[in-house]
């Protein structure tokens, strides 16, 4: 389920058709070994209907833990029904037990709605760029 949801999330925002086994394995990966990461899911009506990833990355400047949000996907019925918010609420509730340094995410630059949705809740646009170089064929 949280592997078809990152397939269409993909599919949705940014136009890429990932390979659902590259994704159902790497979804498995998390689910196996909590320190890449755990997953937040939202019912409603007895079914999933919403999910994210946090991820985690040291700050040797800050001396702490930075939560990455990642592979964010609500059902496009319960979009604007406070799905994410309640998953974003909870990930800034276990991250302020846990005494992680902040959150942090990507949005498209395009994805206006997400970015209104994030400001909303209380994060900011950051001076810094995300650069990456792929190293395998999965990316």
């Amino acid at each position: 389920m949280i592997a078809d949801m990152n397939v269409r999330m993909a599919r949705e925002t940014e136009g890429l058709a990932l390979d659902p086994p590259t994704v159902v394995e790497g979804v498995a990966a998390v689910l196996a070994d909590r320190s890449k990461g755990h997953y937040l899911v939202a019912e409603a009506a007895g079914r999933v209907v919403g999910c994210l990833l946090v991820t985690h990355e040291w700050s040797d400047w800050r001396n702490g833990d930075l939560w990455w949000v990642q592979s964010v996907f609500v059902e496009p019925d319960h979009r604007g029904r406070g799905v994410f918010r309640s998953l974003y609420e909870a990930t800034r509730q276990q991250a302020l037990e846990e005494s992680a340094s902040g959150l942090r995410l990507y949005v498209e630059h395009e994805n206006h709605t997400a970015q209104q949705t994030y400001r909303k809740l209380g994060m900011s646009k950051t001076h810094y760029h995300i650069m990456e170089e792929m190293l395998t064929s999965n990316g």
